[in-house]
């Protein structure tokens, strides 16, 4: 690899870390400064579910970009560090709108953070420890949550990876003849 392919590479790898590293905190600082107040109720369940729909919107546009991308690897560790976060925060502010509603619907009333924490932990299935669900509507919530969380592992990793195969061998073919074209 000559120099000036190192560095471009090397440069490319920088703007993938920035643009993650700025994403992930981006959402996680929308999350803390939105004004979560409304309580929960049937907006907030449609809110919800049109926030996935936007996720799986992001996603099918992010295999796209991947696929086509001159890196795709560094290109899906980016578009992870995009859709990850994203997921966690539409769960976590419906959590906290949810115990904001009912304090009683988990086992203690949930701070921002305490709903973080709480959707990361079923996203990790590291199990419940100090906060679980106690009401019928939170633990509704929290299986959905899970089901969502097995879709997204298994269909977002299978089309990143799809993404990246094909990115790959785009990479290692060489351009078609001029001819072959016409």
């Amino acid at each position: 690899m000559g120099r000036n392919a190192a560095e471009h590479r090397s440069r490319a790898l920088l703007g993938h870390l920035l643009r993650s590293v700025a994403s992930a905190t981006l959402l996680t600082v929308l999350f803390y400064v939105a004004p979560l107040d409304g309580g929960f109720g049937v907006i907030t369940v449609v809110t919800l579910l049109l926030g996935l729909v936007f996720f799986g919107l992001l996603t099918a546009w992010q295999v796209n970009a991947i696929a086509s991308a001159p890196f795709p690897r560094m290109r899906a560790l980016e578009s992870l560090a995009t859709a990850v976060p994203l997921f966690l925060v539409l769960f976590s502010s419906t959590y906290y709108l949810l115990s904001g509603q009912s304090p009683t619907s988990f086992s203690e009333p949930l701070t921002r953070t305490d709903a973080l924490y709480f959707t990361v932990t079923v996203f990790a299935t590291v199990g419940f420890g100090d906060i679980v669900p106690t009401t019928q509507g939170s633990r509704v919530l929290t299986t959905f949550q899970m089901v969502a969380d097995l879709i997204v592992v298994g269909v977002l990793a299978k089309a990143l990876f799809g993404a990246v195969r094909i990115g790959m061998h785009k990479r290692s073919s060489p351009p078609p003849d001029l001819d072959d074209e016409l």
